[in-house]
């Protein structure tokens, strides 16, 4: 059955989207951003390929899958095109979100210019250290865990942002799933159990760094 996409325009029932398509639609957006700021209107997928490594084939086909985009002769008009990627992503309007650990991390992350430039608004930061709770940090109110239930009834936040111990991270996760949340930023060193319908993406420093490690072995092996 025919649906609407996010563009307005009847379309046949979509493609289920791969996950890395998502994911590179970001780093599009990003580009995008920057071609912006440096004075251009249009782009090719060619230009594309030159800032992002993503080739143009795969550039074309990651956005196949939402429709038609682009007009030939002309390509890419940019603020079309971010336009409408924003909305595939939800970024057309501000995104509630919470952060969960107020220790060096989570300091850091809120002091991030990046999130409200993306629209992710962080609208309250929760902790179970006292000394924290009742301040306000970078604009951000700072609450007591134990209020998680209650400020996220009347916040209504979409997205948690973990920021906590490894060995309290599975606990916060249960915390913040009963709060009707059901996308997670992991920066916890930890595995975390979810029931279905939930989206966690994980972050974890060390784990780069280990598979950067290995590529370095490799360069030294083959050299």
């Amino acid at each position: 059955m025919p649906e609407t996409g996010v563009d307005g325009r009847t379309s046949p029932t979509p493609l289920r989207v791969p996950e890395p398509t998502v994911e590179r639609l970001s780093t599009y957006l990003q580009f995008l951003y920057s071609a912006a700021a440096s004075g251009l209107t249009t782009i090719s997928s060619a230009h594309v390929e030159s800032a992002t490594a993503v080739s143009a084939a795969q550039f074309r086909k990651d956005l196949s899958y939402f429709g038609e985009f682009g007009k030939p002769g002309v390509g890419y008009v940019i603020s079309e095109l971010q336009g409408r990627i924003s909305r595939i992503l939800q970024l057309h309007e501000t995104q509630p979100v919470i952060l969960i650990g107020l220790g060096n991390l989570g300091a850091a992350l809120l002091s991030y210019p990046g999130l409200t430039e993306q629209r992710f608004e962080v609208v309250a930061a929760f902790d179970i250290d006292p000394k924290k709770c009742g301040r306000t940090v970078q604009g951000v109110p700072v609450y007591a865990l134990s209020d998680l239930l209650t400020e996220c009834a009347r916040l209504n936040p979409r997205i948690a942002i973990l920021a906590v111990p490894g060995l309290a991270a599975q606990q916060t996760f249960d915390l913040a799933y009963q709060t009707g949340i059901r996308a997670i930023l992991n920066f916890a060193p930890a595995v975390l159990k979810v029931p279905a319908g939930v989206t966690v993406r994980n972050v974890s420093f060390t784990q780069e760094l280990a598979v950067l490690s290995y590529h370095i072995k490799t360069d030294q092996l083959d050299s």
